[in-house]
């Protein structure tokens, strides 16, 4: 009986095995396919490489220009990683400069169409100086040089700069160093940040705020902080790095005692206009009493206008909202200026160094010259009149105008020897 049991279930073992063959057949063949569609595609992914290194390698023997060009920056970033490789030995750790940032990353895709992590590798470890790579094939020195570069140069300089891509990569946002991000990449990073580490990053901006932190601003334009107003942030970033920019500069006494004409007409829109208000404004926060904060506006009867607003939006809004013409009338400018200076009895190094045009124009389409049948030397006899009227009230020498044609398409329209 017992017999007959286990050669029933002895059956049935086989009857399951049998009908498992063919699905274990088919999970083979699947397996299979993938490492052939793997091995394809890698295939392919190799060829495409050396196609592009090919193709660098030619254009670099090929064109003197761009030769020129590749040699020159891969000798500056060797020369720069050497220094920062010594500082970071002798722990001068404030010398070091961000050469290790930007320098491309080792296989990148721009890695591999220049080849220029290559050409740095071998300016850093040349082979000469090294006798492990006397006589050693051309291919195998240029992949130990970059894996060299990559492990003895970057890797370290990477973590002694606390790059914030570094703790990102890792999902370490609780350790990363806020007061050590580079101004753009706060920038660009700073709705990440919210996201991921929001209690830390806005205690930190409070901290800004307070005076307690800093927060970096040197590699900003003035225009791409006021282009981040309406971020996901609600501006907090660019207000804070506002006010760095303002103090930096304030600190090294630039641009002091000058004031903008602002054309913010329809003609503007765009990046000129991004560009006019947020330099009328920083230089209105640069000057001093009686002119701080104050701007002119584009027009026939030009007007000084005290910025208002609490908030930085609410100042660039104020700026884009003023009034404006097709043109300015220059002496009109220089009659707004005057007039401050008498009532403030103000003394010549307190008067207006510089007057800033910030406009899409020519000089002479923006003068009241512009569009009407004038004697050529129009602005000659404006510009005599000025100096006229500024003697008249003491005052020996009238502030220069410095033009700035903010969609300029052809050659500077302003000579450096022409008066005023």
């Amino acid at each position: 009986m017992d017999g007959r049991k286990g050669d029933k279930r002895e059956a049935k073992s086989k009857k399951r095995l049998r009908a498992k063959v063919p699905g274990m057949k088919r999970i083979s063949e699947n397996t299979a396919k993938v490492k052939e569609v793997q091995e394809t595609a890698r295939v392919l992914r190799k060829e495409r490489e050396a196609a592009k290194a090919k193709k660098a390698l030619e254009r670099y023997k090929r064109d003197p220009d761009y030769r020129f060009l590749h040699d020159q920056i891969s000798t500056f970033f060797a020369e720069c990683l050497k220094s920062d490789v010594r500082s970071l030995n002798s722990r001068e750790f404030r010398k070091i400069s961000l050469a290790a940032k930007w320098c491309p990353t080792i296989d990148s895709s721009y890695d591999k169409s220049t080849l220029l992590c290559e050409s740095i590798a071998r300016k850093v470890f040349p082979r000469e100086n090294y006798l492990e790579y006397q006589g050693i094939e051309e291919a195998h020195y240029a992949y130990r040089v970059r894996d060299r570069l990559r492990k003895e140069v970057l890797v370290p300089l990477h973590k002694v700069l606390e790059l914030p891509e570094v703790h990102m990569s890792a999902n370490k946002w609780d350790t990363l160093p806020y007061k050590r991000v580079p101004s753009v990449a706060m920038r660009n990073y700073k709705e990440l940040f919210l996201q991921h580490d929001n209690a830390r990053f806005r205690e930190y901006l409070d901290d800004v705020k307070c005076g307690k932190a800093k927060i970096s601003a040197g590699a900003l334009l003035p225009h791409n902080i006021i282009a981040s107003l309406k971020d996901g942030d609600n501006g907090q970033v660019a207000e804070l790095q506002w006010a760095r920019m303002v103090d930096d500069l304030t600190r090294k006494g630039k641009l002091r005692n000058c004031i903008a004409v602002c054309d913010v007409s329809g003609s503007m829109r765009g990046t000129p206009m991004e560009v006019c208000v947020a330099l009328g404004l920083l230089i209105s926060e640069l000057s001093e009493e009686p002119w701080k904060g104050k701007v002119i506006t584009f027009s026939k009867r030009p007007e000084l206008h005290m910025v208002e607003g609490e908030s930085l939006l609410e100042k660039t809004n104020f700026i884009r909202r003023m009034n404006w013409g097709s043109n300015t009338d220059f002496q009109k400018v220089f009659d707004q200026i005057l007039r401050v200076a008498v009532d403030w009895n103000l003394n010549e190094d307190q008067m207006i160094k510089r007057v800033f045009v910030f406009s899409d124009m020519e000089f002479d389409q923006a003068s009241r010259h512009g569009y009407r049948k004038v004697r050529p030397k129009g602005w000659e006899t404006d510009y005599e009149v000025i100096q006229r009227k500024f003697k008249e009230k003491g005052y020996s020498n009238v502030p220069k105008i410095v033009f700035w044609n903010l969609r300029a398409h052809l050659l500077p329209q302003w000579q450096p020897s022409r008066v005023g």
